[in-house]
């Protein structure tokens, strides 16, 4: 019997209007005529990265597996700490799966895997966000010692801190390292160019798609070391996005209305000390946080943010936003109109242009995190090895179908039920 191996790569905002220009260059068309091809998956709310990638591991959607924002609730924060851990993950990973079945595990740079237990070769995804903290230390008290040592010792020259695309260069060299050397039977990587990119030109720039070519030889690579490795001849190869972008033109900080309504306090220059209402950002979407839930309304919620009313396109109180598998310990969740998104800080002002060019300052062209209900806005998945059907495309399907699909290929399951369904359409 062959042995089991499944490599996963992540696209991060790689969407089903890329597919276009994508199965034009040669490592993707290559690909796609021997793969299965899932179009247009509908992603997470609110879809950001971190929910989305939980909810492909473990099937579910973010008010069930904890994940519900890319960082925590820390409004005293100016830069609030991420979901780095696998503590926060409230139910089982298919790496959790894998491991307990036996299986050796690597995951480079995929979200929320710090200090995991069942993961044997892992390099997280962290970066340090205190003054006091240094890079190399967050890494490595995150990750797996002694394999990020060793690759950042071969490879390191590659990259330059966080930055991209040097960060993917880095990435894809130490894939490939470990998969002609350690080679673990389950495999994610994540490659975040595109996603970086796109932020900092918008959706469609040219330099989104110069971001998308050097994709395709990052897959090169791959498939590369992944053919001249006996031991992946029977492989199962996973290709995933995990949302995709909207061009955005401004910002809005809807915590400036809140503390004009005395239910937000600040302390010098403008830092949030306490609050009775609070609006958490999550790009395209915001979540609503209240204290009191007793003693506040979402009529008074609406007539306190009604100056941002051309800006927000959608209320959902919080019954709205647990249907759509968002946090049940939000009050609301509203979502932005098309061309803005949300910001959580006080400290510049309540909207501002993001075409402006402000040294230290991040302003997004292009964001994620709205409804993935949103037209042209799902992301896609494809899938090659010895029990998919080459060829096979769906219409359709969702993020969380993702996880027990890749599982099915392992013929493994999650042990107790999740949303997600196997795609079985795509199955031999």
């Amino acid at each position: 019997m062959p042995s089991k191996k499944l490599v996963i790569v992540s696209l991060d905002a790689f969407g089903t209007e890329d597919l276009a220009y994508a199965l034009t260059l040669p490592n993707f068309k290559k690909y796609r005529q021997e793969a299965a091809l899932v179009e247009a998956v509908e992603s997470v709310y609110p879809s950001l990265t971190y929910m989305c990638h939980t909810s492909i591991v473990t099937g579910q959607y973010p008010k069930d597996h904890g994940i519900i924002n890319n960082t925590l609730l820390q409004p005293n924060r100016i830069s609030p700490d991420w979901h780095w851990y696998t503590k926060y993950i409230k139910t089982p990973t298919l790496f959790d799966i894998a491991s307990e079945n036996g299986l050796s595990i690597s995951t480079i740079l995929w979200p929320v895997t710090g200090k995991s237990k069942s993961i044997d070769y892992n390099i997280a995804e962290i970066f340090a966000n205190r003054k006091w903290h240094s890079q190399v230390a967050v890494s490595l008290l995150a990750s797996s010692a002694k394999y990020l040592i060793e690759k950042n010792h071969k490879f390191g020259h590659l990259r330059s801190g966080i930055k991209q695309p040097e960060l993917d260069d880095f990435v894809t060299a130490v894939a490939v390292d470990t998969i002609e050397n350690e080679q673990p039977d389950v495999m994610a990587i994540h490659l975040v160019d595109l996603d970086s990119t796109r932020h900092g030109f918008g959706v469609k720039s040219p330099e989104a798609k110069a971001a998308i070519e050097r994709m395709d030889a990052h897959l090169g690579q791959l498939f590369h070391a992944i053919e001249t490795t006996p031991a992946y001849k029977e492989a199962h190869i996973v290709l995933l996005g995990d949302h995709y972008q909207i061009d955005t033109q401004v910002v809005i900080r809807p915590n400036h209305l809140f503390k004009e309504a005395g239910l937000i306090q600040t302390k010098a220059q403008n830092e949030i000390q306490d609050y009775k209402v609070y609006a958490k950002g999550a790009d395209g979407s915001c979540y609503i946080y209240v204290k009191d839930h007793d003693a506040f309304t979402m009529v008074q919620l609406k007539e306190i943010l009604a100056p941002l009313k051309p800006y927000i396109e959608t209320f959902y109180n919080r019954d709205e936003a647990v249907a759509l598998g968002a946090d049940p310990e939000c009050f609301a969740l509203i979502e932005a109109s098309e061309g803005y998104y949300f910001e959580s800080d006080i400290e510049r002002p309540i909207m501002e242009d993001t075409n402006k060019h402000i040294p230290g300052v991040k302003l997004l062209k292009a964001s994620h995190g709205y409804s993935p209900k949103k037209e042209k806005y799902t992301t896609t998945f494809m899938a090659k090895g010895p029990k998919i059907r080459a060829g096979e495309a769906l219409a359709s399907g969702r993020l969380v179908d993702e996880g027990p699909t890749m599982l099915a290929m392992l013929d493994l399951a999650f042990k107790t039920p999740v949303e997600g369904k196997v795609l079985g359409q795509i199955f031999r």
